[in-house]
């Protein structure tokens, strides 16, 4: 071989092996990410938006007044005059479900409040300061796990009395330990990271590094747990409303609108399925959002 070939044979770049043509090219990470979002959250997003739309603007869905109705109108079945039909006294029930969304919701984001402060700061404290005061908080967090969330609650609503905002309150009683327990290990987990041990090696105080690199290094799990729990106070709210422990009579309240209805599920079933199937939808949503939030990112 001659030197003109040799650096022919050097210069020239390697042949790239043609392309089939059944091959599919990949998009980009990124545009691949987006793709593969899956439609269903999509689809919780908007129920969930839906259901706060309703409970800001309610009298745009429905404009008639929730609690007065039609006695000529009772009990009829679901139209294209009524969607979700009529009650006892004529009210139309779509509206009593739409008006009947601020208190749900409302009271779901007064338990998250509740659950999510004193939970949060309870975990940090215990997981930040450690030793004695972890052990003592950690059992009381302990002996509220180990009461029934629902007992728990009504034994709330005792001391505090019937309604809506008492009722949420007991419930964000009640989520206390969940929070608690998260934030704890997470903030134990992260002091125990490298970037915290250099950082206090840097000459950081206690209250600078926790505020700077432990918390804000904690919180997503515990966003991830608040979307839970605002679904899960909605069924707890509406389950509380069901006994009677929640808003009075004739308050639209999803759990009181579905207790109305069970005097005459044989007759007019859409008064406790309507409503009840509002109330799943809504806590599934919420519970799809939670997850998605809570997901590592790849």
């Amino acid at each position: 071989m001659t030197v003109a070939a040799v650096a022919a044979s050097v210069d020239t770049p390697p042949e790239t092996p043609p392309q089939d043509a059944g091959t599919i090219t990949r998009p980009p990470r990124r545009a691949r990410g987006l793709l593969a979002l899956p439609w269903g959250l999509y689809l919780a997003i908007a129920v969930v938006a839906v259901a706060v739309l309703w409970a800001v603007i309610p009298g745009v869905f429905a404009p008639g007044d929730p609690l007065t109705g039609t006695p000529a109108d009772k009990l009829l079945p679901p139209s294209a005059t009524h969607v979700f039909g009529t009650d006892a006294l004529g009210r139309d029930l779509f509206g009593r479900v739409v008006h009947g969304a601020v208190h749900s919701l409302s009271g779901a984001l007064i338990a998250v409040t509740v659950g999510l402060a004193l939970g949060t700061l309870l975990g940090a404290v215990a997981g930040a300061i450690g030793g004695v005061v972890d052990d003592i908080l950690m059992r009381v967090v302990d002996v509220l796990l180990a009461i029934p969330g629902l007992l728990l609650s009504l034994s709330v609503i005792i001391l505090l009395g019937f309604g809506t905002v008492n009722a949420a309150i007991a419930v964000g009683l009640g989520s206390v330990a969940a929070f608690a327990r998260l934030m704890r290990s997470e903030v134990a987990r992260v002091r125990r990271s490298e970037y915290v041990e250099a950082a206090y090696g840097s000459g950081g105080t206690f209250f600078t590094v926790l505020r700077r690199h432990v918390l804000p290094n904690s919180l997503t799990p515990i966003v991830a747990l608040a979307a839970l729990q605002f679904g899960t106070a909605i069924l707890a709210i509406s389950t509380l409303g069901f006994l009677g422990y929640g808003a009075p009579p004739p308050t639209p309240e999803w759990g009181l609108l579905i207790a109305e209805g069970r005097n005459y599920i044989a007759t007019a079933w859409w008064l406790t399925a309507l409503p009840g199937l509002v109330v799943v939808v809504v806590v599934l949503s919420a519970n799809r959002i939670s997850h998605r939030i809570g997901r590592n990112p790849r």
